[in-house]
Formats: structure tokens, sequence, C-alpha cells
């Protein structure tokens, strides 16, 4: 009997974490951002990728260390609501002026993956769109409730930029 609620114990810590995390990569937590910026694409791409120059004006991403290319791993300082977060993402691409994207883990790869990116996008006339998101899965994702919740923290960061990029010479 003990052996029988045992199989069963263990079939349900293995199972449940499966279920979860087969359940976010066919129903993602996402959150999709993005600003209109009077700057060219070159401009919101320079201003994106100083990470030196974050903790001038980036209310978000507090801090930034390392480089802007496929493979890098960046040390990154989030600020939410006064706290203080430090992740190590990876970059997954880096294309200036179109495409910078890394993903970041909680824990061990499936627990809590979070997908970043910042898609800048060609308006015309010197103009640009700023989309930023961020895919999560993983099997803890479902209970994380609004702990991923963190759409104004990415709005703010997209008005601190914009208002960076447009006020550049």
């Amino acid at each position: 009997m003990v052996k029988r609620i045992l199989l069963v114990v263990v079939a349900l810590l293995v199972a449940v974490p499966a279920g979860l995390y087969a359940w976010t990569r066919i129903a993602p937590h996402q959150i999709r951002t993005e600003v209109e910026i009077d700057a060219s694409p070159e401009r919101v791409w320079q201003v994106l990728t100083d990470f030196g120059a974050y903790p001038q004006w980036n209310p978000f991403i507090v801090s930034a260390v390392g480089e802007a290319r496929v493979g890098a791993v960046l040390t990154n300082r989030l600020s939410d609501q006064g706290s203080i977060t430090i992740f190590t993402p990876t970059v997954l691409a880096a294309t200036p002026g179109r495409e910078l994207r890394w993903i970041g883990r909680f824990g061990v790869p499936g627990i809590v993956d979070g997908e970043h990116y910042f898609r800048i996008e060609d308006l015309g006339g010197g103009r640009s769109r700023l989309t930023q998101g961020e895919t999560f899965t993983g099997a803890l994702v479902p209970l994380a409730g609004g702990a991923l919740d963190v759409a104004d923290n990415f709005a703010a960061m997209n008005t601190a930029l914009k208002a960076r990029a447009e006020k550049m010479p």
C-alpha cells in the first residue's frame, strides 16, 4: 500500500510539471508593447544597445552589462516596484536597426523561460516603431500569477527610450 501511494506521488510530481510545461508551449504567457519614435531605426538601435547608458535613462532595466551579439551573456538588473532582480540572459538575435532578442531563465530550463524581444520597424521619414515583448513558457508559468505581468515596466522603458532617442542630435 505504501509503495502504491509513493508511486502515485512520484507520478504526480512528474506528470503535473510536465503537463504545465506542455500547456505553456501551446498557450504561453505573452506581453507586447509598442511605441512610435521620431528617430531613425539606427538611432533607436544606438540607444537600445548602449547598455552603459542605461542607468541614465532606463527605469526598468537599470543596468545592463555585456554586448549585443548572438551568444553573448548579459547581466541585467531589473527594477520592479522598488525591488531589484538580477538575471543573465543569452542573446539570441542582434540585427542592428531591426531586432535584439534574448532568453532568460529562472532556475533550470523549462521552469520559467522568458524570450524577450525588441523589434524596430522603419516607418520612413526618420521615424520608427519599437515593439518590446516577451513570451514566457515553462512549468511554473501558469502558477506565476501577476508576477509575469510587467507590461507597465515595458511601456515605461519604451517611453524613456523614445525620449532619449528623440532628443539626441
